[in-house]
This record gives C-alpha cells, sequence and structure tokens, in this order.
C-alpha cells in the first residue's frame, strides 16, 4: 500500500463529499486506502459515506473524541507506506497525490510534506507555510508586527513571508489540512499529541519529525482548496482561549523552562488581549447600526418637543417633564429599535418594508401602552406619531446614505448586484441554472461553455477561454464551475488565474442539489442546498426562537391548567426547560422519516405530522410534511401545529 488518506468529519458533509470525489479521482493510479473518522456528526454524514463511498474505511465515532485521537485511531490501522491527514473541506488537484508521492519518493530526507493551498476564492493561503513560534515570533505575530511586515525575514517568520510561494524549500511547520508524512517517521516520533485537542497538534508533530533528523516541505507545484473553516471563528472568544492555550501546551513541552515561562506570560497577555478585541469587534458589528439609530432618533425628539412646546403649546418654559426625555423617550425609541429587529430591520441584505413594518408595529405597541398609562404620564400622542414618522424617515435616509456608500455592502437588495455565471457543457449548466431560479437567490445569470476550441453555442455567453472578458464585459462576481464537467486541476487553475480577485468560485457536485463555495465551511449564505434553504434564513431562525420563547413563557404561566389538559405533564414541564435553554425547539422535522438533507434543526416536541393526529402516514409522506416545512417556513405554520399538536406537548424524544 504506497497511501493511506485520513480525513476526520465533523459535521461538514458537502465538503467531504466533494473532497471525497477529489480524492479517489487524484489516487486512482496509486495504491490507495481511504479512513473517513467521523467523530458524531449530526447532518447525516456517515449514511452519505456509506451510500456514496463504500471503499471507504468508515469509523464511526460515538462522541467527539478531537482531531488528535480521531487521526490516530485511522494512523494505528493505515498501511501505506506514507499517511496523508487531510481536512474534509478541501479540494486536491488530479495530480496531487501522484506529484507529492513522487517528490517523497525522491527525497529520502523528507519526514513530512505540505502542499500550496489556496482559499475560496482562489487567494493563497499564507498558512501554507510556517515557521516555529518561538517567543519572538510569536510576540510578533500576537502584536501584529508579523501582519505589518509580512516579507521581513525579522518579523515574518510565523508564515515565512521572505519564501517564495512558488518554489520549494523547508520548512518548520506543516498544516494540518494537508499533512503527508512517511508512516515509518511516525513511528519514531509518535503520532498525534491527543493533549491538544483542536489547534496546535500540526506544530507539534512537524517539530517532532524535524528532532527526528527529517525535514519538512512546502512543496508547490501542486495545489488544493481549503475552505478553513475556523476562519470565521477567529474573531470569538472561544477560538482565542483554545488556539492559544494549545500554544502555552506546545511551549511547556518543547522550550526550556525560562523560554516557556516567557512564552506563557506573552500568551496570556494575548489570549486577554484578543479576548478583549473580540468581544469589541463582536459589540462594535451588531450594536453600531442600532446606536446610531438611537442617536438620530434622539436628536430628533429633541427637536420636536422643543418645537412643538414653543410653536403648538406656545410655552416659553418646558412644557414637558424632564422624566419625558430621560425616560419615556428611551421608552419608545427601545421599542421602535425591538419592534424593527424583529421584523427583520437589521438583517441583511437591508429591505426597506422590513423597517417600515417594524415602526408601524412599534407605534401601534407605544399607542396600546400610553392608553393604558394613568392620565399623569399621558404626554402626548402627537410627539408619539410624529417622534415615529422622524424614526421612520431617519432610518430610511441613513439606509439609502449606507447604500450609495456602498457602506459594509449594505445594499438594499441583494439581487441587484448578484450576477452569475455557470461554467460546463450539456444540460449540466442548465440544470444548475435552474436551481438558482428556483432559489430566487441571484438576478443574473449567464452559462459559459467548457468548450474552447467551438464557438459559444446559442444560449451561452461564451467560451472559457474568453473567461476573463466574460466576467468584465457582464460584471460577473460569481462564478459556479460544473465538477462534472471540469477536473479540480482545471478548476484550481482558473480560479487562480484570473485577473478580477473579487470574483467568489463555487463548485456544482454532479447530480446533486447542492453547491458549495466561499472562504468558509462556516459561512452558510456562500453554501446553498438550493432546493431547501429557506428555514436558514437570519429573520426566519430569528422568528422561531421568539417563537419558542413566547410558547414557552405562555405554557409555564398557564401551567396549573396545562398539567391537567396535556398528556404526561411532567414532560411537559421538562420540554419547557429544555426549549427556553435552546435544547429542544417546540416544533421541527418528524424523527421518524429521513431528514439528513435539510438544513439542521434541534430535536422537536412536535413536528409537521402532529396536525394529522388520526391518521397513519407513511414514510414518503412524512419526508415530504419534513421537506415542505422546511423549504417553505411559516410561523403561522408552527402555531398551527402547536394548536393542533398542544395535548401532545409533553411528549417524551
Amino acid at each position: 500500500m504506497k497511501l493511506s488518506v485520513i480525513i476526520v468529519n465533523y459535521n461538514v458533509k458537502y465538503f467531504l463529499e466533494q473532497c471525497l470525489k477529489s480524492v479517489f479521482i487524484s489516487g486512482k493510479d496509486l495504491k490507495m486506502e481511504v479512513f473517513v473518522v467521523d467523530n458524531n456528526s449530526v447532518d447525516g454524514s456517515v449514511e452519505m459515506v456509506r451510500e456514496k463511498f463504500p471503499q471507504v474505511k468508515l469509523i464511526n465515532n460515538k462522541e467527539n473524541t478531537g482531531f488528535s485521537h480521531a487521526n490516530n485511531q485511522a494512523i494505528k490501522k493505515a498501511a501505506g507506506e506514507y499517511v496523508l491527514l487531510l481536512n474534509p473541506d478541501t479540494v486536491v488537484e488530479d495530480n496531487t497525490f501522484p506529484r507529492v508521492v513522487e517528490f517523497m519518493d525522491k527525497t529520502p530526507d523528507a519526514g513530512g510534506l505540505g502542499v500550496k493551498m489556496i482559499d475560496g476564492q482562489g487567494v493563497f493561503l499564507p498558512e501554507s507555510k510556517r515557521g516555529l513560534p518561538t517567543p519572538s515570533v510569536a510576540f510578533y505575530k500576537i502584536f501584529g508586527l508579523s501582519a505589518l511586515f509580512p516579507k521581513s525575514r525579522i518579523f515574518g517568520k510565523y508564515h515565512l513571508g521572505y519564501l517564495d510561494n512558488d518554489k520549494i524549500h523547508s520548512v518548520d511547520v506543516l498544516s494540518g489540512a494537508f499533512m503527508l508524512m512517511r508512516k515509518s517517521v511516525l513511528e519514531k516520533t509518535g503520532y498525534l499529541d491527543e493533549t491538544f485537542f483542536m489547534y496546535g497538534e500540526d506544530i507539534d508533530l512537524s517539530w517532532r519529525i524535524i528532532k527526528a533528523g527529517y525535514k519538512n516541505y512546502y512543496f508547490p507545484q501542486t495545489r488544493i482548496i481549503h475552505y478553513k473553516g475556523e476562519s470565521t471563528k477567529k474573531s470569538s472568544i472561544n477560538y482565542v482561549f483554545v488556539f492559544y492555550n494549545a500554544m502555552i501546551i506546545f511551549a511547556k513541552k518543547h522550550f526550556s523552562k525560562q523560554n516557556a515561562r516567557i512564552f506563557s506570560f506573552l500568551i496570556h497577555l494575548a489570549i486577554y488581549f484578543r479576548a478583549f478585541l473580540a468581544i469589541l469587534n463582536r459589540f462594535f458589528k451588531r450594536a453600531i447600526t442600532p446606536i446610531i439609530d438611537a442617536l438620530l432618533i434622539f436628536a430628533g425628539f429633541l427637536y420636536i418637543k422643543e418645537y412643538w412646546e414653543s410653536q403648538v403649546m406656545e410655552s416659553t418654559q418646558n412644557y414637558y417633564p424632564p422624566e419625558f426625555l430621560y425616560y419615556f423617550v428611551p421608552g419608545y425609541i427601545a421599542i421602535w429599535l425591538f419592534t424593527v429587529y424583529i421584523s427583520g430591520g437589521y438583517d441583511k441584505p437591508l429591505k426597506l418594508f422590513r423597517i417600515v413594518r417594524g415602526i408601524g408595529l412599534g407605534t401601534v405597541v407605544i399607542l396600546v401602552i400610553y392608553a393604558l398609562l394613568p392620565t399623569s404620564m399621558r404626554f402626548s400622542r402627537a410627539l408619539i406619531l410624529l417622534g415615529g414618522l422622524w424614526t421612520l424617515t431617519s432610518m430610511l435616509l441613513s439606509r439609502m446614505i449606507w447604500h450609495l456608500a456602498r457602506y459594509k455592502n449594505l445594499n438594499i437588495s441583494s439581487h441587484v448586484n448578484k450576477r452569475v455565471a455557470i461554467i460546463g457543457k450539456g444540460t449540466e449548466p442548465e440544470r444548475i441554472a435552474l436551481m438558482l431560479r428556483q432559489s430566487g437567490s441571484t438576478a443574473f445569470i449567464g452559462l459559459v461553455s467548457t468548450e474552447t476550441h467551438k464557438p459559444a453555442k446559442e444560449g451561452f455567453l461564451g467560451t472559457l477561454n474568453q473567461l476573463n472578458e466574460i466576467i468584465e464585459v457582464y460584471n460577473i462576481n460569481e462564478l459556479i464551475f460544473c465538477a462534472s464537467e471540469m477536473s479540480s486541476q482545471a478548476i484550481i487553475s482558473h480560479m487562480s488565474g484570473l485577473k478580477d480577485k473579487t470574483v467568489h468560485f463555487k463548485i456544482a457536485p454532479p447530480e446533486s442539489l447542492f453547491i458549495i463555495g466561499s472562504n468558509s465551511i462556516d459561512t452558510f449564505g456562500d453554501f446553498y442546498t438550493v432546493d431547501v434553504n429557506t428555514i436558514n434564513q437570519t429573520a426566519n431562525k430569528r422568528n422561531k426562537r421568539l417563537f419558542d420563547l413566547m410558547i414557552s413563557g405562555i405554557l409555564f404561566v398557564t401551567l396549573p391548567i396545562n398539567l391537567f389538559m396535556v398528556k404526561n405533564p411532567a414532560g411537559l414541564f421538562r420540554n419547557i426547560f429544555f426549549v427556553v435553554f435552546s435544547r429542544k425547539t417546540w416544533v421541527g422535522y418528524n424523527p421518524i422519516a429521513d431528514h439528513s438533507k435539510l438544513p439542521s434543526i434541534k430535536r422537536s416536541v412536535l413536528n409537521p405530522a402532529d396536525v394529522f393526529i388520526d391518521k397513519t402516514l407513511d414514510p414518503d409522506t412524512l419526508a415530504n410534511l419534513n421537506t415542505l416545512y422546511a423549504k417553505d417556513y411559516r410561523l403561522e405554520n408552527d402555531f398551527r401545529i402547536v394548536r393542533k399538536g398542544y395535548r401532545m406537548l409533553g411528549r417524551r424524544l
């Protein structure tokens, strides 16, 4: 056996499928075995591997054992001369495996090897080659000097930016996304250190390979796409603690006590510094727009109040008490902002009618509360109405200005600039175009033929060798490659070779109802299951959560009545607790029918079949009900299901 490929998977079924397809194409001429170690995924990954890749040696863990332990499970069983640790969120070129094996065969001092990696936009990933994170290197990385001077031989050691990206180099650290090693070397160095649950284990093993007398090589003569799942989490507090604590483990293991203490001090300093930045960044991103809205509304209220006092009430002194501005106006503003939020007015893309709807709802709520207040606290309906008008005006004007200025891509419509070109031939591009049109996710869809030696067919914008011109002329900002008609190598070459680096890329696997792409496996907005994505819209997820909390509150308040009406009262109390703490949802999929290909929802108490309590439904019907629920999600459907299945709210699952 020449090569053993090991892929550890956790809830990235669609990326895993695309990865495995590229793996078997690349290794078709090698004696190769492929292991998939699944760490208790709940997205149907195991079933997909068994159905579509029966030749894979599947290890199905019943709990998430961590990256290191999962890889070690397969390494112990691997029979290959070389062992490759490969991330599931990667796509390898058709010639990747033959080339890396040939290089290792010809380079006896090579203990490990990494390749050139690009992200989902064809941009080189600097972590393709890394230096050892010594205290000085860590200091430069933590405090941004390596980012400011990436080509410096002093400050740029973390990513070795001073080394040519297109030449072979001996490096300190390999990336765990693609880490090829001799099995004989692993037997000498030991396998992955399971002290590292996630992050740091690749640095540790790379350094042990060097200490064993071998070299690690950066090999850019083949490339892979790495969607880089952790990229969207690097601003999170959890990532900061997990990653930097892994660095502390590494320092204590490999550095002298003095250096380890210095390193540990720097890392702890970095943890608190980065955690503070992460909190600040998250708060700023989420709160800046409502804060600006609140300030604009309050400023408007100041003017309206003064004008109303002087011109209408003809008062030379303050007609309204200070409490009106200090307490009541902030209360009005809080209600308007909340109703705009639940109406989707802060979701992207911006849609003005959501703001109008939210402010209208908020004004009604304020007027209802106003009518219930004592006479002494009813200051003026006119000010509420004028304030509501100013709130609407200020929000709409600010959004229009942001739109015209293209501030943070806050465009009023998601469809204005969405222009997609699908690359393929035959009927496949037309099939993908139909999927996109059915999803309503694009404004312009053009087809590009891969038949470069023939004129473009009718209905096609042009051929593949005209791609740069097509992008410029038609202002294309997203390309979808049909994987059934293009090799991974060709796709990666075109991604890397385009002049316009702002274009987004996606890959459509053959005969699949999903398209994968973007820079990250965590960005669902750039990853479609096109036929059934409605329930994953931001507004729907938020409204569903608010619905869960509202129903839980009603059930809790009316608990004395519900105990006599609901079957299994103890189960009802338990379900209320689970829903409030986000471990369950009141309405979701029927667990009997297969829903592995649908967007994930928490375990539910009720499901669409509970509307038909008196009927026995077959598995196909149950599956169809699940699909319809996901595809056409409506809050009124949840209300209907809860009303029909009220007596079953204590159901145990």
